[in-house]
């Protein structure tokens, strides 16, 4: 999303001088590894995010388990207490 945003303010002109700014700062040898490097950290901010995103919805599972456990007890109580209550 925030690639698109970039791209539609910049036009072909400024990317191209984006570019060959980048290239003159890092140089053609430098610049494979600069790029590989960005790919990698994507990467990993994504599966910290994917990650993050399972445990949240995990922890919403197991509240919900947990909720559901309670409303059963609540609606259904014990043998016990119905057989004291009626004698």
């Amino acid at each position: 999303m925030i690639s698109s945003l970039v791209l539609g303010w910049l036009s072909v002109q400024e990317l191209l001088i984006v570019g060959a700014i980048i290239l003159l700062l890092f140089g053609g040898r430098k610049l494979p590894e600069l790029m590989r490097g960005l790919g990698k950290g994507i990467r990993e901010f994504n599966a910290a995010k994917a990650n993050v995103r399972n445990e949240v919805e995990e922890g919403l599972r197991s509240e919900e388990r947990k909720a559901s456990e309670r409303k059963k007890m609540n609606d259904n109580p014990k043998d016990s207490t119905n057989d004291s209550a009626e004698a």
